[in-house]
């Protein structure tokens, strides 16, 4: 580092939502920036190779560095010399595998908060979630930061998401740590590669048909340069003067693009700019939630094996099902924050940046029949999981009815 440079970190920078902070923070030139995550060395993209970021470090302006959140030893060489963290790793969202999200989600915020504090770090950012107040039965309508933790989460993402938030926020006033939490809304934008991806691998497998549940409930999503431009406004007002530093910090904020929508009329927008159809088959929640426990189950079982985690888990179809909708109002008044991109824009730039996805593009690629491009190739743990699931289906809705001792719990 030279002697007068203002740095800050990025952990998880090779995240989704945070590649993008990197580049508005680049963009912007208050600070250098250090991006910190797990893989021993950066492969850029062809598109960041040639574009901001690529620039940045030709110029010195970003460094990358490996650091392991649970080892704090490699949290503190990440943080040093940084004026302002940004905190934003965290497991995958769809994996509830509660030993990993404890680790990185509580221990790893723990060791972050401490190697600030050690560090003489000035001010923490962290990337929390709507999840935290959300305990997978109630619906939340227009939601505010009043609504406390629930008893019981939807997850262990959730779960250890809310106990990570609660230390950060305890954590300000530290030793002159200033600290803020930001709960953005179901991200969507391009560089995405868990919603639009899935999305597409669902509707290529002819299961993009169904609605689960009614179809009416509503939803805040949030485009991913607004995720970015929140995290900016959020570390302004910490290092703005006392009075809006000392009103800004130790809080929470919902983040979204403040245009709700319905759930479904979202995906379907996605799915028709790609040329697939939109799902109009209706299924209760309460008829897909035994297949979803029983689907978890098998997850549990062939993990070690190599199952990819799947999508139709418990908690997935309750997040699919339920309306959920927050209120930025707080966010405004204390961090200045109002979206810099409408939905209908984001959802254009989100549509463009996926031409791969297309149907017409799939078409194109097979080069195959229909017949053979729908007849599905198992291998063994493939086959054992689609006869788990049959076994499933009719214990559930056939032996279940029979016996009249199966229900389906939420």
């Amino acid at each position: 580092m030279v002697a007068g440079e203002r740095w800050c970190v990025v952990t998880g920078g090779r995240g989704f939502a945070a590649r993008h902070l990197v580049v508005m923070l680049i963009q912007r030139g208050v600070y250098s920036v250090r991006i910190s995550d797990l893989g021993p060395t950066i492969a850029l993209d062809a598109d960041e190779e040639t574009g901001v970021l690529g620039s940045a470090f030709k110029s010195g302006r970003a460094q990358y560095v490996t650091a392991d959140l649970r080892d704090k030893s490699q949290v503190l060489r990440a943080f040093n010399g940084a004026e302002v963290v940004f905190h934003m790793a965290a497991p995958d969202s769809s994996i509830n595998n509660h030993q990993l999200q404890y680790s990185v989600n509580v221990q790893g915020t723990k060791n972050v908060i401490d190697a600030c504090i050690e560090q003489k770090v000035k001010r923490l950012i962290y990337t929390s979630s709507p999840s935290v107040v959300f305990d997978g039965v109630h619906e939340i309508i227009n939601g505010d930061e009043s609504l406390p933790y629930p008893s019981t989460h939807n997850d262990s993402y959730s779960a250890t998401k809310a106990e990570g938030e609660a230390l950060v926020l305890k954590s300000n006033g530290s030793n002159g740590l200033l600290t803020c939490c930001i709960r953005p809304s179901s991200i969507f934008g391009p560089g995405d590669k868990l919603l639009v991806p899935s999305l597409i691998a669902a509707a290529r497998a002819g299961k993009s048909k169904f609605i689960i549940g009614d179809g009416n409930n509503i939803y805040d999503f949030t485009y991913v340069e607004n995720v970015a431009h929140a995290h900016i406004c959020a570390e302004q007002a910490l290092a703005s003067e006392k009075s809006i530093a000392e009103k800004a910090g130790g809080q929470a904020y919902f983040i979204t693009n403040m245009e709700r929508i319905k759930f479904w009329e979202f995906m379907s927008f996605i799915l028709e700019g790609l040329g697939y159809d939109r799902p109009k088959i209706k299924i209760p929640a309460a008829v897909v939630m035994p297949i979803g426990h029983m689907v978890e189950l098998i997850y549990k079982i062939l993990a070690p094996y190599g199952m990819k985690v799947p999508q139709l888990t418990p908690s997935r179809i309750r997040l699919l099902s339920r309306s959920r909708t927050f209120d930025c109002k707080k966010a405004n008044d204390c961090l200045g924050y109002m979206p810099i991109v409408t939905l209908q824009e984001g959802l254009r730039r989100t549509i463009e940046a996926y031409p791969h996805l297309k149907a017409d593009a799939k078409l194109k690629m097979d080069g195959t029949s229909k017949v053979s491009a729908t007849l599905p190739s198992w291998n063994n743990k493939q086959l054992l999981a689609v006869v788990l699931i049959v076994a499933a289906y009719y214990f559930f809705f056939v032996w279940g009815k029979l016996s009249n001792k199966t229900q389906a719990h939420f």
